[in-house]
């Protein structure tokens, strides 16, 4: 295994469910086995699907705009904005928006891979895909 660079554009996935604009870097689908990355822009207005990962914790740095991290299973709201890191423990019911009048830009991701969410973006995430015998990207 050596170290990998990738670009956003020609090796991100785009997975729909967490926003218009979103991109899964790394994953499964490029031979990360525990680690995601996703670069993900909501414009303004926009909140991802709310949603929880039953085997992952989920980090996400804001490179910009502002917006709240909301935990629906606690009933919390947080302000967020560029600079801040949101930390979500396995299990939480949460969802981000973007409240600012710029789009927010983050990156981060579930950690382990939420195989669950990976299929319902269009992922094959079976052993064999990961492994590299069979088709991995959607489309």
């Amino acid at each position: 295994m050596a170290i990998h660079v990738f670009d956003i554009e020609k090796d991100g996935v785009m997975t729909p469910i967490i926003s218009k604009d979103a991109r899964l870097i790394v994953g499964p689908h490029n031979g990360s086995v525990t680690a995601t990355l996703n670069y993900v822009t909501l414009q303004p207005g926009e909140q991802n699907q709310p949603h929880s990962h039953s085997e992952s914790e989920d980090t996400i740095f804001l490179l910009a705009g502002k917006g709240k991290a909301v935990d629906f299973t606690n009933g919390k709201e947080y302000d967020i904005e560029a600079g801040c890191v949101v930390h979500i423990p396995v299990g939480i019911k949460h969802t981000i928006q973007s409240t600012g009048d710029v789009p927010m830009v983050s990156v981060g991701g579930p950690c382990p891979p939420d195989y669950d969410l990976l299929r319902l973006c269009g992922m094959d995430v079976s052993p064999q895909a990961i492994r590299g015998e069979g088709r991995i990207l959607n489309g």
